[in-house]
């Protein structure tokens, strides 16, 4: 099978060509694991279980690095993000679950529209996919400042960490012939954290609702 080469650490086409990226990985099933003992609600065990999925994909991903390992890897990242949205539209807005699951397909129209745009900016492009991500957690916020302020200051502070944690991915490849082992390492981390931390945003508004979750 072909190799996807396209982190600074891959020294070939090795299993443990990426020992750092790899093993780095354990942020996700670390995450996945507090929550799911913290957030009892069968929402939030939900979003844990897929978040524990996130972190074996991406391991495969940074081990096996063919076709079949990288869409191990982004379909959980997808899955976690369509149900997310629609949570976060069912009790944070109140939506019906219906339309709360028409609101989490309107993220492909949004994504669709706005990866291109990102990937004509420089800098931006690495991560085109992503960024529209961190855009939409961020008009989250925004919009829900009234109606909810602390989960509109959660759901600010994990857009802020996502944003921190794309940078890191976004330089990788860049700072390969100063730092050989590349940031890729600190996208896991940081997006290991964030994917907790926006659990806990939801775990902390449900058990203020107890009959929502």
């Amino acid at each position: 099978m072909r190799e996807i080469d396209i982190y600074c650490e891959r020294m070939g086409p090795a299993f443990w060509a990426e020992p750092i990226n790899a093993v780095s990985n354990g942020a996700f099933l670390v995450a996945a694991l507090v929550m799911w003992r913290r957030a009892p609600q069968p929402v939030c065990r939900a979003l844990s279980g897929v978040l524990a999925a996130i972190g074996v994909g991406s391991f495969l991903f940074h081990t096996h690095a063919t076709v079949w390992a990288m869409i191990a890897d982004v379909a959980p990242i997808g899955l976690f993000i369509l149900c997310y949205i629609w949570a976060a539209h069912r009790y944070f807005w109140g939506l019906s679950w219906g339309w709360a699951g028409v609101s989490a397909l309107g993220f492909l129209p949004f994504a669709a529209v706005l990866t291109p745009l990102f990937s004509a900016v420089p800098f931006f492009e690495v991560s085109a996919g992503y960024w529209p991500v961190a855009l939409l957690i961020a008009l989250e916020a925004w919009a829900l400042r009234r109606r909810l302020p602390r989960v509109a200051m959660g759901m600010a502070v994990g857009a802020g960490v996502l944003v921190v944690s794309l940078t890191a991915r976004s330089v990788d490849m860049a700072v390969c012939a100063a730092f050989p082992v590349g940031t890729h390492f600190l996208w896991h981390l940081l997006n290991g954290l964030m994917l907790g931390w926006m659990i806990e945003v939801l775990r902390r508004h449900l058990a203020e609702r107890p009959s929502a979750g």
